[in-house]
């Protein structure tokens, strides 16, 4: 006795009566002719079987389905459609034996629809995913309806675009055990990069460190000794999170220095990204490091870069701030604490900082003390010991978080070659952008300049003792040319001469550029883009014969869990939002339905 095997459940067909809805399913009814028809292999004749179905709007099942014979019959109970196709001996070829293509049923109006899978959704729309990888699984389930006459849901055409997917882009588990030989290839083609990954016990993937000597030299020729980390979760097929290290350029643009592929973000992942990043930069200047404050990463630093400064994220101290102090406060009074902790972040003098901090111990005397007990000396200009340029928040790198986010679906791989390529085409274009300038600042620098200039008409000599010159103006300021300083700690902070320091440099007939930081220049500027990143050949060139030597790299155990992954990183708190404003009493953070002014006239 024959047991029938079923296949995953079938799609449903789309309104029948509307044949323009079918139009690419006529092309399919002559793929199964009848007796005597020879097909390549046995997948081969299922996916012509599958779109015979599909072009005659009926659905079939199964009676026997293996490697080398296949049994198919009309699902209608009671219907002699039948086919049958078996291999032909010492050979793949696959024949039809035996056909019945009598139908007596009316195959289009079954409510299970045609003989269709996610393998065959999968098969439809790979060619137009080549040509748009955001293929959106919504307007799958259209195009799939208008060329086809077939209707998917939601989940189905989100599976077929994963396996076309895979099938473009290779196998993500393949892509692990790639690693070993892609490591090799990417620091063959790019001499002086470190490309290098670690497993666990089990062989699984732990973690990958990537850092291209175009970005290593760039940053040690000519960014500013100042190095941004964060991180982003990933939504490949294993998750995992990207590590990265960007700087500054000389037009305050984001430079990528190194990025790292780890399982988990843990203490002990940073840990080992900064040590192989210590490993790799020559440079004996002290660094400051912008990055989250949490113990991990604080002693990583300290430990790793000696002598080295970590100023705290702004952005992470708020959202702390915040979690910490739950339910506290209105948006309205976050927004107010918000505006005072940046300007005390922001201000140079230790007065300024004090008054800004009265603000918000008036509001509330719970954030005020948590501030002062967050270590101002780590994030307030006004205490902090390295030079940060102004810079507060460690997600100052969001154009390179972007590439990572855009290839964050590919196979481990594929997902590093298209960081290279957009590390390449950001060279490529900056270098092309500064031979067209003509001026010793970088164009954002001379912009800060000429603002720091226009400040000067309102600001007067009063003496000077030879070594320091008093300028007064809005306030009276000590400036001292020799070690490049003035009291009002803007000079100091941004590395352009303040509006002080410029008067008092005209005034002896020196050029105000010749008091600028080096790392503000063009001449630095291309410095850093003067090298290039080479292509990565042979990037899904399966692993050389002799591989056996070689520990194979298996995908790490994670996988990414059930349902739609989320799309965009969450905000962060020192986003102000537009507030309320009630149109009876102007006030803010309620509307006239709930203001309670209501003797006022409505406006």
């Amino acid at each position: 006795m024959e047991i029938p095997i079923e296949v995953s459940p079938l799609l449903q067909v789309a309104s029948s009566s509307d044949d323009k809805h079918a139009k690419g399913a006529q092309q399919w009814e002559n793929t199964i002719t009848g007796v005597g028809q020879r097909f390549n292999n046995v997948d081969e004749f299922r996916k012509s079987l599958r779109k015979y179905a599909i072009a005659h709007k009926f659905a079939f099942k199964y009676k026997k389905n293996d490697s080398h014979r296949v049994t198919v019959k009309c699902k209608a109970e009671g219907c002699p459609w039948r086919i049958h196709a078996s291999r032909l001996s010492t050979t793949q070829l696959i024949c039809i034996k035996k056909m019945d293509s009598t139908h007596t049923c009316d195959g289009a109006s079954r409510p299970t629809g045609h003989q269709a899978n996610r393998n065959w959704v999968a098969d439809m729309i790979k060619e137009k995913l080549k040509v748009f990888p955001n293929y959106k699984p919504k307007d799958i389930v259209n195009d799939i309806r208008e060329e086809y006459g077939v209707e998917i849901n939601y989940f189905q055409a989100w599976r077929g675009k994963e396996i076309a997917k895979e099938q473009l882009q290779g196998s993500y588990k393949e892509a692990y055990g790639l690693l070993p030989f892609f490591c090799e290839n990417l620091m063959e083609a790019n001499p002086g990069s470190l490309a290098m990954y670690t497993t666990k016990e089990d062989s699984s993937f732990h973690r990958l460190f990537v850092s291209f000597h175009a970005s290593l030299h760039g940053f040690q020729q000519g960014c500013r000794p100042l190095i941004f980390l964060d991180s982003i979760p990933l939504k490949s097929k294993y998750q995992g999170t990207l590590l990265a290290a960007t700087a500054a350029d000389a037009d305050d643009g984001v430079f990528p220095v190194a990025f790292a592929i780890v399982d988990t973000e843990t203490d002990d992942n940073w840990h080992w990204f900064l040590l192989q990043l210590k490993s790799v930069l020559s440079t004996s200047c002290p660094i400051t490091f912008v990055a989250d404050r949490e113990n991990g990463l604080k002693n990583s630093i300290t430990e790793i870069f000696k002598d080295s400064f970590h100023g705290y994220c702004l952005r992470y101290l708020i959202e702390q701030l915040f979690r910490d102090l739950n339910g506290q406060f209105s948006h309205e009074i976050k927004r107010l604490m918000i505006e005072d902790l940046y300007a005390a972040a922001y201000a140079s003098k230790p007065e300024d900082f004090q008054n800004c901090m009265d603000r918000i111990k008036i509001i509330s005397m719970d954030a005020y003390n948590w501030i002062m007990q967050s270590e101002p000396r780590n994030w307030a200009n006004s205490f902090f010991q390295g030079a940060r340029y102004n810079h507060m928040a460690s997600n100052f790198g969001e154009l390179f978080y972007s590439w990572a986010s855009d290839a964050d679906e590919l196979p481990i791989t594929h997902m590093v070659d298209v960081i290279r390529g957009k590390i390449m085409e950001l060279i490529v274009t900056r270098r092309a952008e500064s031979d067209q300038w003509l001026t010793r600042l970088t164009p954002s620098m001379e912009e800060k300049l000429k603002r720091e200039t226009q400040k000067t008409h309102s600001l007067e000599i009063l003496s000077s003792d030879g070594t320091t010159v008093e300028v007064r103006g809005d306030t009276t300021e000590m400036v001292d040319l020799d070690r490049w300083e003035c009291s009002c700690k803007a000079w100091q902070l941004t590395g352009v001469p303040c509006c002080h320091a410029i008067v008092v440099i005209a005034g002896t007939g020196r050029s105000v550029y010749d008091y600028c930081s080096r790392y503000f220049t063009t001449e630095c500027y291309r410095l850093t883009y003067s090298e290039f990143v080479n292509p990565i050949p042979n990037v899904d060139v399966s692993a050389p014969k002799d591989s056996q030597l070689v520990v194979a790299v298996t995908p790490p155990p994670t996988r990414r869990p059930p349902g739609r992954p989320t799309t965009k990183r969450y905000a962060s708190q020192d986003i102000i939002k537009r507030q309320l404003q009630c149109s009876r009493c102007k006030g803010l953070g309620h509307n006239k339905s709930t203001c309670k002014d209501k003797e006022l006239p409505l406006c």
